[in-house]
């Protein structure tokens, strides 16, 4: 049957970057489990275990030369996939065959390697994340003073800038980024721990001597560039870890929802849009529409990581005594799946991040349209200031409003609560002022302010401290 007959994960096919891919390839894990191997061995003959050098010479020359499909054929006779791949490292090293895998269990490498890989896919994340957060930093920036409508209940409400909103967008981000690039730093190794967590086989092997199986761990995790291991296991390492990496992500997941929800709908309203390809299609039937494909595709697989993070709280839950097997085939889907989809989302939201469009003249508009009666409160005080009675101007104002709003409502017209103060006899005290006290800039607070003071305190201190992160956003794949 050809390739083309079987179902492929989109994963692979649309949406993951080729870095992330290749981490969670079957030939990669192969490659990890291999080291593994060769650090016991290494570290079994410094401590004094009868390990020739030969052996280890061999390991280490064979380590890359990873044959799925042979190791596929010894799997379909031991059903056993770790000593299909024991079986077929032995034959490719002769003179390593009787001492590889000595004294472990299976999670010393299945275990030892998801986390291997679990250190490695965080750390890639940072990469996409610094950018995504320098884009919107840029956009912040930019866009500090735009003022623009804010919305409460999705209901004008007063005005905002499009760097502020832009900071609440980035606020997650740097809260997600800095929370996966610590957690990485933090993977611990599982060690050499035995069938049980006891180290039984292990002090077995040399001769009751617990000082040299405690080295014994130490020197494999240095030799896998591990700082600490789990203090107290059993066979695996706890599984709450899974669901700490996993709510990691899930939390990427959230702040990214957020943010392409928030873009589409600015993009429903024509003021903000993701970027649209020159020859991009937004829909068969009607060739005028520019959907927003990339936020709906983020907010898509944001579901999906959020709702990943149950299968490592089952997964944890129902761990019995030292282990089960029954979270084997669970976690070859959530914790490749997980990182896959946050690969996708985080490369996604670096794309739209560098590529926000904002149709200023739509945004003043819009500004301009509901000015009016938020300015209302305004000119209250400045009337009664010049002496005017607050009661009166107050219910002067309130029929103004009700009229020009059934006037926008009802009639499709603009609004001209503004004129219609302005020929009111009873605030002829401030009708030359009416223009200024009408100023966008004056209803944004300290919003302007409050970006520099967020970017320069906040933002810049912890993207200084991960790095540049890649080159521009790179182009989704589909």
């Amino acid at each position: 049957m050809p390739e083309s007959e079987l179902y492929r994960s989109p994963f692979v096919t649309r949406w993951a970057s080729r870095e992330m891919l290749r981490i969670w390839s079957d030939a990669h894990r192969v490659r990890l489990w291999r080291s593994l191997w060769i650090a016991l061995a290494e570290a079994q003959r410094e401590l004094g275990l009868d390990v020739p050098e030969e052996a280890i010479q061999q390991m280490r020359a064979r380590r890359d030369d990873v044959d799925l499909e042979a190791a596929e054929r010894i799997e379909r006779q031991l059903r056993h996939d770790v000593m299909a791949q024991v079986r077929l490292y032995g034959e490719q090293c002769p003179a390593a065959r009787r001492i590889i895998h000595l004294g472990a269990t299976s999670c010393f490498v299945t275990d030892n390697a998801d986390l291997m890989l679990i250190r490695g896919s965080l750390r890639l994340l940072v990469r996409p994340l610094v950018t995504a957060c320098r884009g919107l930093a840029d956009f912040a920036r930019r866009h500090k003073a735009t003022a623009c409508l804010a919305y409460t209940h999705f209901q004008p409400a007063q005005l905002t800038t499009l760097g502020k909103r832009a900071c609440l967008w980035l606020q997650d981000f740097i809260g997600d980024l800095q929370g996966i690039a610590d957690l990485a730093d933090e993977v611990p190794l599982l060690g050499v721990k035995g069938a049980t967590g006891t180290q039984a086989s292990f002090l077995a092997l040399f001769g009751g001597d617990a000082a040299r199986v405690e080295r014994l761990e130490r020197m494999v995790a240095e030799k896998m560039g591990f700082r600490q291991v789990f203090p107290v296991t059993g066979q695996t390492y706890p599984r709450r870890f899974d669901y700490r990496v996993l709510t990691a992500l899930a939390g990427l997941g959230i702040s990214a929802h957020k943010m392409a929800a928030d873009v589409r709908l600015l993009a429903g309203l024509k003021e903000v849009e993701e970027p649209f390809g020159e020859a991009q299609v937004g829909s068969s039937a009607m060739a005028y529409k520019r959907n927003p494909m990339r936020c709906e595709r983020m907010a898509a697989l944001s579901r999906f990581l959020i709702s990943n993070v149950q299968n490592a709280a089952f997964t944890a839950a129902d761990q019995w005594l030292e282990r089960t097997l029954d979270d084997s085939a669970n976690r070859r889907l959530s914790l490749s799946e997980g990182f896959l989809a946050a690969d996708s989302i985080a490369h996604i939201a670096a794309n739209v991040s560098c590529g926000l469009v904002v149709n200023e003249r739509v945004v003043a508009a819009r500004v301009r349209a509901e000015l009016p009666f938020m300015a209302t409160e305004n000119i209250l005080m400045e009337a009664v200031k010049a002496g005017g009675d607050r009661q009166v101007l107050h219910e002067r104002i309130r029929q103004h409003s009700m009229a020009a709003a059934q006037r926008v409502k009802q009639e499709g017209a603009e609004n001209d609560l503004l004129e219609r103060i302005r020929r009111d006899e009873a605030f002829a005290a401030v009708r030359g002022r009416l223009d200024e006290l009408m100023r966008p800039e004056a209803f944004v607070g300290r919003a302007p302010q409050q970006v520099e003071q967020y970017l320069s305190g906040h933002v810049e201190p912890v993207l200084a401290r991960l790095g540049e992160g890649e080159t521009g956003a790179r182009e989704l794949r589909v």
